[in-house]
């Protein structure tokens, strides 16, 4: 067969075929009484092995090595065009979501794109001041996705650049919700955190909707972050989980400071003071947690609080009888 009809009939060019006879890849068996290549069936099927394992990503050196050397194996050869491949993925990978976040921003001209680009450069910076500067910078010039921040705020370290990285995520306003509720999902204990952290800035019903179900959380820190946005916006249904704060001694200052906030209305602070008399269990590792619940008593006005205090002003535990007692006279002036 001819080089013209061989070309025709595998899709590689003429002029690939004389590259791999330069090569030593193929060389046609004959040659035709006017010197034309003449390629028998053997050379077809190399040809034919040539482009599979081309298609596989091996150079045109391992090819030949594949085919010729009897002594090769694959295994390690493939080891490394998967890793290879992983690499180019990778690349690829990271350079649409480059695009992607330039596009979702929107920009006007080829300045803002610049901008955009350089901003996101920053937030990958190893230097935390170059982070903390693109977080904080101006809108005016060209917004940065949401997307981005989110990614950026979720893999903070630094405790400055963070608290940049939520207010910017929170300037965002929505779009930022749903990356963040993918990292409320996510495996690692911190990335959960600084995501309800994050979505406890975000003003607005739809940030309420999330943070009620970060209240189910299995992680016990994820609830303790939402319980306390929650109660700050005022939120009933984050009661109970303020009161296990209290019990349990985990930020139990703010989650009373909350419970204050939410015992406005006097259906409320019985609910509230009923909640936590229902907490003062007996025995002598129960004291501290007793005590916590006492203080919190103070801010919840209303009868049902005042009788508990009444309670526990004779408790057999002096510390909490004396902090009751203290809260009842100063109840009584006001």
């Amino acid at each position: 067969m001819l080089i013209g009809e061989v070309a025709r009939r595998s899709g590689v060019s003429a002029r690939m075929l004389r590259h791999y006879e330069s090569l030593g890849l193929v060389r046609p068996t004959g040659r035709t009484g006017a010197g034309y290549r003449e390629y028998s069936g053997e050379d077809i099927r190399r040809i034919f092995h040539i482009e599979s394992l081309r298609s596989l990503g091996l150079s045109l050196r391992d090819v030949a090595r594949a085919l010729d050397d009897p002594g090769f194996r694959p295994s390690g050869l493939v080891d490394d065009l998967i890793r290879q491949t992983q690499e180019r993925i990778a690349v690829e990978t990271a350079l649409l979501t480059r695009l992607r976040r330039i596009g979702a921003a929107e920009p006007a001209g080829w300045e803002e794109v610049l901008h955009t680009v350089a901003l996101l450069h920053a937030l990958g910076s190893e230097s935390a001041g170059k982070r903390q500067r693109a977080a904080l910078a101006s809108p005016e010039a060209g917004p940065l996705p949401a997307e981005a921040l989110v990614e950026a705020a979720l893999g903070e370290t630094d405790t400055n650049v963070a608290g940049a990285l939520r207010w910017a995520v929170a300037r965002s306003g929505d779009g930022a919700l749903e990356p963040l509720a993918q990292g409320l999902a996510s495996p690692v204990a911190e990335v959960r955190e600084r995501a309800v952290r994050s979505i406890a800035e975000i003003p607005g019903e739809q940030a309420i909707v999330l943070l009620r179900t970060a209240l189910t959380s299995p992680d016990g820190t994820v609830r303790r972050h939402a319980a306390l946005a929650l109660g700050a916006a005022g939120a009933d249904e984050a009661v109970p989980t303020l009161v296990d704060m209290i019990v349990e001694g985990a930020n139990d200052v703010d989650a009373a400071d909350a419970l204050s906030a939410l015992a406005g209305r006097p259906e409320s602070a019985d609910r509230i003071a009923t909640a936590l008399v229902a907490r003062l269990a007996h025995g002598p590792d129960a004291s501290p947690a007793r005590r916590r619940l006492t203080q919190a008593l103070a801010d919840i006005p209303g009868a049902t609080a005042t009788r508990a205090l009444t309670g526990l002003s004779h408790d057999e535990d002096p510390a909490v009888a004396l902090t009751a007692t203290y809260i009842l006279t100063l109840r009584a002036a006001r």
